[in-house]
């Protein structure tokens, strides 16, 4: 198959180029050549390159950033999916989108289906939410993928923002009532490309096993890392007072990606130890 990638600079978005080489041809694309918000651009370089899917991974995925800017927001999660939709409907191709675990308010208290009720709290989750209708809006067969707190070797995470911190100070706050499943990029990836190769549509809910707070989290990567001198303290969310609210339990079942694959992404510890290792 031909596939093409948006984001392809990004940190997902690059993983995902990195596992379709040698399996597909693939064709990566960045904000620099392909405005996802020039419709008329958008279809046109969908109708030179003629792909067979399209892996919509370009997003403003800074969660407070889209807080302070929601008309931003709205324009690149919300309505450049659709502009893309619209394009892959005028060449014939597939569509997969990548949105987030944050179109929930993390009241549920178990892991969340593909089925359940959406609230998004935050304008970073709305506007996901945005983007995903205005998919299925034109593509219904399309490929809706929910995942949840990446980190990757090529952008900003949490896990480069912890340990940033060695040698700054000997305290750090993190919260503690926030529960989800950090989610690797590769991992994430390669799971991406089975559901693309399987032709699913609809909504798959893809993450990395296991689930932890942003305490817990912090605390296992200062462990892998084997950092020693600085103690993390629990806080609440409240008394960290973010731009954005988040959902206090986010965690996804990935029962239907099983289903559709066979497969389960790896513990979250074991691939955060790898990514520690890689990094030196």
């Amino acid at each position: 198959m031909k596939i093409l990638v948006t984001g392809a600079a990004g940190m997902l978005g690059s993983d995902i180029v990195d596992r379709l080489k040698g399996r597909h041809e693939v064709v990566g694309v960045t904000r620099h050549d392909f405005d996802i918000l020039d419709e008329l651009m958008v279809r046109g370089y969908l109708l030179q390159e003629k792909p067979d899917w399209v892996i919509h991974s370009a997003a403003f995925t800074n969660v407070d950033g889209c807080e302070k800017e929601p008309d931003k927001a709205y324009r690149v999660n919300g309505e450049g999916p659709g502009s893309v939709a619209r394009a892959c409907w005028h060449v014939g191709a597939r569509m997969a989108y990548v949105s987030t675990d944050y179109v929930y308010d993390g009241t549920k208290g178990e892991p969340y289906v593909e089925t359940d009720p959406v609230a998004p709290l935050n304008v970073y989750g709305r506007s996901k939410l945005m983007g995903e209708a205005e998919v299925l809006k034109v593509l219904p067969d399309a490929l809706i993928i929910r995942t949840s707190w990446l980190f990757g070797r090529r952008g900003p995470n949490f896990v480069e923002a912890i340990l940033g911190q060695v040698g700054k100070r000997d305290e750090l706050t993190v919260v503690d009532d926030q529960v989800g499943s950090p989610t690797y990029t590769p991992d994430l990836a390669d799971g991406i490309v089975r559901l693309v190769e399987s032709g699913a549509p609809g909504v798959v809910h893809l993450s990395n096993e296991g689930t932890c707070s942003w305490f817990d989290y912090a605390n296992k990567i200062f462990e892998l890392a084997g950092v020693t001198g600085i103690s993390v303290k629990p806080i609440t969310t409240e008394q960290l007072g973010r731009p954005a609210v988040r959902p206090k339990y986010s965690v996804l079942s990935k029962d239907r990606y099983f289903a559709v694959t066979g497969h389960r992404l790896r513990d979250w510890r074991e691939a955060l130890a790898e990514y520690i290792r890689q990094r030196g």
